[in-house]
């Protein structure tokens, strides 16, 4: 039998029952939303938040038993696809919110739901199309043994040093291997803060800040290990391709800052093709790609220079892209993520 859990919101009492498990969509809808009933895929009542605290016996006996027979008739029902949008602007993806019975499918099955529930839609395309299956499993393990999400940051902070240290010495292979072991982390801190439950501010800034910080020390790094491997000699093109790499990357940063600002949505999430530019635009993990191919070719200072060329085709797709958004808006018709338009049947 069910059990209902009750917690006191501000505009009365919400009641959820505890054989369920619920997207992270849901309760934030359900608690901005008072007099309203959360019912499942069967219309079984699931949960409900209610005006007046004396509903609480017979709503919480209906939650118990499964069914509707004392749901007071003022209680408007709702299911989880009308309850909360398809849109999860923290992930930049859209997906029809997850309500689960807890025994309605293998327990894997129900973490490798709650797994992808997790993993932002609009990202970079090692992130989204290679980490996922190891990362499951990394997360998994890191779950079931109790490791925080913050001791997956921390070594992954470690690994950034160990990176940026190779880096400099001219050791690029193992420096990629770090550097790669730390991008992979970066993954799955993330989605175990969230599959857990374990989000918290100090570990929001943590991760977050390694992430903003770091990437212009490793091509700095990089840089200061071609110029040793080259006995202290180095060229024009490679200065200038550091400093292309470096602004370049503050850059766009900035200019994400920009949109932002101007728009009030994300760059990447305007229009499908800025998702997708998403995937290989010169972010960390598509220019590590680069380097790694140049090093397996025996070429990293052209890997560098390749870098630093694709830094400023980047530049000018965002640059174009803000300029077009601006016209858009002047036009009227203010930029909207395409996100948010309702997913076709």
């Amino acid at each position: 039998m069910a059990r209902a859990g009750a917690k006191t919101a501000d505009t009365g009492l919400l009641l959820v029952r505890d054989d369920f498990i619920f997207d992270e969509m849901l309760i934030p809808a359900l608690l901005r939303q008072p007099g309203l009933l959360l019912t499942g895929t069967g219309g079984e009542p699931v949960a409900a938040h209610l005006f007046d605290a004396s509903q609480a016996a017979a709503v919480g006996a209906a939650l118990a038993s499964g069914s509707d027979k004392t749901i007071p008739a003022e209680l408007r029902r709702v299911d989880s696809g009308g309850l909360a949008s398809t849109y999860n602007k923290t992930l930049r993806r859209r997906a029809p919110p997850y309500l689960m019975r807890v025994d309605s499918m293998p327990s894997v099955a129900i973490e490798r739901r709650m797994f992808n529930g997790a993993y932002k839609g609009v990202t970079d395309f090692v992130t989204k199309r290679l980490w996922p299956w190891p990362a499951f499993h990394v997360t998994r393990f890191c779950a079931r043994f109790g490791i925080s999400p913050n001791v997956v940051t921390a070594v992954s902070l470690v690994l950034v040093l160990l990176a940026m240290a190779l880096f400099w010495q001219g050791a690029f292979a193992l420096g990629l291997a770090c550097a790669w072991g730390m991008c992979f982390l970066d993954t799955v801190d993330g989605k175990l803060a969230r599959v857990t439950l374990r989000s918290t501010p100090f570990g929001n800034v943590f991760d977050h800040g390694i992430d903003l910080i770091h990437p212009p020390f490793w091509y700095w790094a990089w840089y200061h290990g071609l110029f040793a491997a080259n006995d202290g000699f180095t060229d024009s093109l490679l200065n200038l391709s550091l400093l292309v790499v470096i602004v370049g990357y503050v850059a766009g940063r900035l200019q994400e800052g920009l949109f932002t600002w101007l728009h009030g949505i994300e760059i990447h999430i305007w229009r499908p093709v800025d998702s997708w530019f998403r995937e290989i635009t010169a972010r960390r993990n598509p220019n590590l790609f680069i380097l790694t191919v140049a090093v397996i070719l025996g070429s990293p200072r052209e890997g560098f220079v390749l870098v630093a060329i694709w830094t400023l085709v980047s530049f000018a797709f965002h640059t174009i892209r803000i300029l077009q958004a601006s016209l858009t808006k002047a036009m009227g018709r203010p930029p909207v993520s395409w996100l948010s338009e309702p997913i076709k049947p």
